[in-house]
């Protein structure tokens, strides 16, 4: 494939835009949060909607991000600019709330997992790994609102995390991102079976994959099981990012498209169901070198990657930095693959519209960043990470969706993008595919935000004061949706991009 297309960079090959299609879809949510998401949702019961859910909303939802990517030939903005006129906001949005919300934080936790590494060779977090993390890595303070000062270690780190995000953005689409995740997804692959094979084999550990994948068909009645299914496909599969539309712009026209998404989509779900082993089988061996329940071992979510396995870490023995050398480094390289693929769709929507200069264009863009995330190495910077990350998943993401699939699926004719996939695609997709995109899907994402709204209005979320939510997690989100149109309004400097999408002069 050449290296240009119509004057827009490409990849060098399928595989390396599949690779780098995994590596945004991959992160840190895959190693931490699904299993314990399977666990607590009937094991290996959950596997049920969860496939039904990759099924019947993530493959068709990444099959329509693809299709209007590649037959649009844009980034978000100028894809939904393409659409229509009036939509260009829509493109905007979501880079905007993830280039300046998503991305601040998680740059902030991979932060966190480097600092770790080096933590992980002498063991730094002594006999109380919970009392380390909260009070000597974070210094957490008692309120989002209550900030004093700055954690110089975790600083450090979220610079590391930001030059590497610069060196590879600059290096442009071929050279840079699809080069990166040549290296980082065989790497993370590796690092991951290395730690699933190692973990499975030490004491107990069949009672963790039990515990996982002990089947509770009980739970498939309660709908909440079959609500979290589906958030975690849509969530897990970048959906709603405007990277996958960027990602797909940037493959030459014989591209065989909607199999590429189907092959993402399962190699993204199977590392979630393989990490899951690894995950469980450390959790069964602290259950059983403490003669404790499993129930009282799990954590969720940042629990279970900074406090339970730093101390299953240090139960290992001699053999345990090691082993913690190795998860802590799989969770840095699967956080930068994906926060890689944010900042590129963000410089791929401003190099559309206002032909600047990527280099320059990054350099800037990386600063922010690493500014803008400062507020969450202060030491009430989980507080704010917890309200931004929850407002931004369950009504940034959702939002974005929906309207997604209204736009091109009714203001929009969406057998354009069908027929222009099917051409280039060996798999074929028929007339359901347009309804799952115009109804079904419109109809799931409406009962995950009426869900989450009532729950928010009965119950403030986290026990955070309404002051809290309302300043910084219902802000981020107005800000960013305001900022859009502001962004959409502005004069096009690169009219040629404008001209026609690939299935229909417009």
């Amino acid at each position: 494939m050449s290296s240009e297309s119509a004057g827009r960079s490409t990849w060098k090959s399928r595989t390396g835009f599949i690779l780098a299609a995994v590596g945004s879809a991959v992160g840190l949510g895959n190693i931490w949060r699904f299993s314990y998401l399977a666990y607590e949702n009937g094991g290996g019961a959950f596997l049920i909607p969860y496939l039904v859910a990759l099924l019947t909303a993530g493959i068709p939802l990444l099959i329509l991000e693809f299709g209007i990517g590649h037959e649009r030939i844009g980034s978000a903005p100028l894809a939904f600019r393409k659409i229509g006129k009036k939509w260009e906001w829509l493109g905007w949005w979501p880079l905007l709330f993830t280039m300046f919300g998503i991305v601040l934080y998680y740059s902030v936790v991979i932060a966190w997992c480097v600092g770790f590494v080096f933590y992980s060779v002498n063991l730094a977090w002594g006999d109380d790994p919970d009392k380390f993390f909260f009070e000597t890595f974070l210094n957490l303070s008692s309120s989002p609102f209550e900030i004093s000062r700055i954690q110089t270690p975790v600083l450090a780190g979220l610079l590391v995390v930001w030059l590497i995000t610069w060196v590879i953005i600059t290096r442009g689409v071929s050279r840079g991102v699809e080069l990166a995740n040549k290296i980082f997804m065989p790497l993370l692959l590796l690092l991951t079976l290395a730690l699933v094979f190692w973990s499975v084999n030490l004491d107990g550990a069949m009672i963790g994959i039990s515990a996982y994948l002990r089947p509770d068909f009980a739970k498939l009645v309660d709908p909440m099981v079959w609500v979290r299914a589906y958030g975690q496909i849509f969530f897990t599969l970048s959906l709603g990012f405007g990277i996958m539309i960027a990602y797909a712009s940037y493959m030459p026209y014989n591209s065989n498209m909607t199999g590429s998404a189907v092959i993402t989509a399962l190699a993204n779900s199977g590392f979630s169901l393989l990490s899951g082993f690894g995950v469980f089988a450390i959790l069964g061996f602290m259950s059983f070198s403490q003669n404790q329940p499993l129930e009282e071992v799990v954590r969720e979510s940042i629990g279970l990657a900074f406090v339970a396995y730093p101390k299953a870490i240090s139960m290992i023995g001699t053999a345990g930095p090691l082993f913690g050398v190795l998860f802590f480094l799989s969770l840095t390289v699967a956080g930068i693959s994906s926060a890689i693929s944010i900042v590129e769709a963000f410089v791929s929507g401003v190099e559309d519209k206002f032909g600047l200069d990527r280099k320059v264009l990054t350099t800037v863009l990386c600063f922010l960043g690493f500014a803008g995330g400062i507020i969450f190495t202060t030491d009430g910077g989980l507080f704010w990470l917890d309200i931004v990350d929850h407002f931004i998943n369950n009504y940034g993401l959702v939002v974005a969706g929906l309207l997604e699939c209204i736009v091109v699926g009714w203001f929009f004719k969406l057998d354009i993008i069908r027929k222009h996939l099917n051409k280039v695609s060996k798999m074929q997709l028929g007339s359901g595919w347009n309804w799952t995109i115009k109804l079904f899907l419109p109809l799931f994402l409406v009962v995950i935000l009426m869900n989450q709204l009532v729950r928010e209005l009965l119950t403030a979320y986290g026990d955070y004061s309404w002051a809290s939510l309302v300043g910084i997690g219902w802000s981020w989100i107005a800000i960013t949706f305001l900022v859009s149109f502001i962004l959409a309004v502005q004069p096009w400097k690169t009219e040629s991009h404008l001209e026609k999408g690939r299935g229909e002069e417009l």
